[in-house]
């Protein structure tokens, strides 16, 4: 007869690694022993310094943290498919953690002596159990290592100081110019001249011995300190610093940055006894340095042709990638990619000012909306922007706006050459409505605040995300002034944001499984943007308005100061500020694989894995929209 259970056993672990590596003989062998565990909510399942069970844990339904309880930090949180309390696999000792059920939780307890010697006929569930105990990183919650959305994700260190590693290697001259320690100044001057080189090698019996460059002869042969007639030897620096050919551009930097010089020599074996190889300059390092920040900054800022930024973007796209690929925190990588967005930017408004036949006839500033002034804009996606200037008197008003709006559209068409598709709700300031003066936009705002319809409100939410582009930052004080105060007078506005911030659509139903588009072009597909990073975004967005703080528009940011205001909460945020990073890392890298948005996903062509840890992010959203229906009392919302 049939085991019914140990078949819904195996049915449901054949779904989540490392069961998922098990032939069917051994799926089966393992179900029929496996426990099945009620656990009411914050029931203990082991404590710190209890003995060892005889089980490991697989989450069913419901959710477990593990935690330090001296300290009342949540350092691990399981759900469905998610195994915990592997110690007695490994080590024998104690439990080092508190296992708690988060809700109400159906376990799985899975035995040691049965899995133990089935897991030995299989390496790949044994090399994933010892990462999953080796590593803890699934965690939603903690501080100082927060949870994954992929097994490598957001790993950040505890004190904020990131090192970016850079293995990539210097590339270095190998078209050797040498002369011998006899030749005259005069000939190794003629030589550099002839080849147009910035230095000469100097050597002896095949060896280098010396180096001269470009700033040895301003330095000791135009100042008279040495006439052209003398040897290459009286004016050479002496010894050479070699390296080895496998050096690295941070090695090379550090290289002369300690010794204060411009080149280094290559050997065979890195030591001046062995024969040189090539020279590497500074010149060749800053080369190799293309995709650096530093140096793109630089070269944005020099060029004066908007097809040349187009150019450069596509470098800091390489750049992206390269972070992405060594797994560089969110937080760090949003910051690095939005301050080169916003160079780019910066640039498109001063050469469209430059077109202009005369300069600005006042002040204004350049805003940028959306998640490009959240800084959370790291792909190419559609422009969001407003310009404001400074009031006029009323009968300059016309051709005050008249200028601005044909500036707008100079720099709207060059903000889209270099890859920023225009809005398609027309969101630019090159539409009339989108470029005012201050108090023009003050009535407006006013206007928008004071009577709080869906639309009205939906614009009234785009400026507290704005961010100054470009131009003079006392506009964008003064507005934000302006809408705080206004938001003060009417407090009803912030119960109607809170009404728009429920209206996204859910991300899962009611079985937990993925809410997909149902018709139209992206049929089938899990709109990422509208169903999960949209309802954080706009949660944030009104809870820190409540609190008045007005000078974060970031949304991970947002979280992480609502923790600090609100200390009895700060798990929940701290769990939407990794729930925010997660999906937008997510997100990016969906971007950049597909070339485009990365809003909409095919579930189908993600694994097992990267479904349960979207998933997981999930929780969050659910939560956090429970606060604010009980803050806000707020009662006309979507299901």
């Amino acid at each position: 007869m049939k085991n019914l259970i140990s078949e819904r056993v195996a049915d449901f672990i054949k779904n989540y690694p490392p069961f998922n590596a098990l032939d069917h003989k051994s799926l089966f062998q393992l179900a029929e022993h496996v426990v099945i565990i009620y656990k009411e909510k914050n029931s203990i399942i082991f404590s710190v310094d209890e003995n060892q069970h005889a089980h490991f844990y697989l989450v069913h339904k419901g959710a477990v943290t593990l935690n330090n309880p001296t300290t009342s930090n949540i350092l691990d949180y399981c759900d469905e498919g998610d195994i915990f309390g592997l110690r007695p696999l490994f080590a024998n000792e104690n439990y080092k953690l508190e296992a708690r059920a988060h809700e109400e939780s159906i376990i799985y307890g899975i035995p040691i002596d049965i899995f133990k010697p089935i897991a030995k006929q299989n390496e790949q569930v044994t090399i994933f159990l010892m990462e999953s105990f080796a590593s803890n990183t699934r965690n939603p919650y903690a501080k100082s290592q927060k949870g994954q959305l992929y097994d490598t994700e957001d790993s950040e260190a505890t004190n904020n100081e990131v090192v970016l590693p850079d293995l990539q290697l210097a590339i270095y001259s190998k078209k050797l110019i040498t002369c011998s320690t006899r030749t005259t100044i005069q000939k190794a001057a003629e030589i550099m001249t002839k080849k147009q080189i910035g230095s000469i090698l100097i050597v002896s019996k095949e060896l280098p011995v010396g180096i001269i460059t470009d700033k040895d002869f301003r330095n000791k042969v135009i100042t008279g300190k040495q006439p052209i007639t003398a040897s290459v030897r009286t004016i050479m620096a002496s010894p050479v610093i070699t390296y080895p050919k496998n050096l690295t551009i941070t090695q090379s930097q550090m290289a002369m940055m300690k010794s204060n010089i411009s080149h280094l020599v290559i050997t065979e074996d890195g030591t001046p006894n062995t024969p040189a190889l090539g020279i590497l300059s500074k010149h060749d390092v800053m080369v190799s340095l293309g995709d650096n920040p530093a140096v793109l900054v630089k070269a944005i800022k020099r060029t004066t042709r908007i097809k040349k930024i187009k150019q450069l973007r596509k470098s800091i796209m390489v750049l992206l990638t390269g972070y992405l690929e060594q797994n560089i925190p969110l937080g760090l990588i949003a910051k690095i990619i939005s301050e080169l967005n916003d160079t780019c930017i910066k640039q498109v408004v001063e050469i469209s000012i430059a077109k202009m036949d005369t300069p600005p006839p006042t002040n204004f500033a350049w805003l940028a909306l959306g998640s490009q002034g959240r800084s959370e804009q790291l792909l190419h996606t559609d422009q969001d922007n407003a310009l404001v200037f400074e009031d006029v008197p009323e009968e300059d008003l016309p051709k005050t706006t008249t200028y601005f709006l044909e500036l707008a559209k100079h720099i709207t068409k060059g903000l889209n050459t270099i890859g920023y598709e225009y809005c398609p709700a027309d969101m630019m300031a090159s539409n009339p409505k989108w470029c005012l003066s201050l108090q023009e936009w003050k009535n407006k705002l006013s206007y928008w605040i004071s009577n709080p319809g869906p639309n009205e409100v939906l614009m009234s939410s785009i400026f507290f995300d704005y961010s100054l582009a470009y131009g003079e930052r006392s506009l964008l004080d003064n507005m934000s002034e302006h809408i705080f105060r206004t938001v003060e007078k009417y407090p009803i506005f912030l119960v109607h944001l809170a009404n728009g911030a429920l209206q996204s659509p859910s991300p899962t139903g009611f079985f937990r499984q993925f809410l997909v588009e149902q018709d139209g072009q992206h049929k089938d597909f899990f709109d990422l943007k509208s169903r999960a990073l949209r309802p954080l975004i706009d949660a944030a967005r009104v809870l820190i308005l409540s609190h008045s703080v007005k000078a974060i528009s970031n949304t991970w940011e947002r979280y992480e100061k609502l923790a600090e205001l609100e200390p009895n909460n700060q798990e929940l945020y701290l769990a939407c500020s990794y729930a925010t990073k997660a999906l937008l890392k997510f997100r990016t890298r969906q971007g950049l694989l597909h070339h485009d948005s990365g809003r909409f996903i095919e579930l189908e062509q993600l694994t097992k894995q990267e479904k349960m840890k979207l998933k997981r992010t999930f929780k969050a959203i659910k939560e956090i929209q429970e606060l604010i229906t009980l803050r806000f009392k707020v009662t006309n919302i979507l299901g």
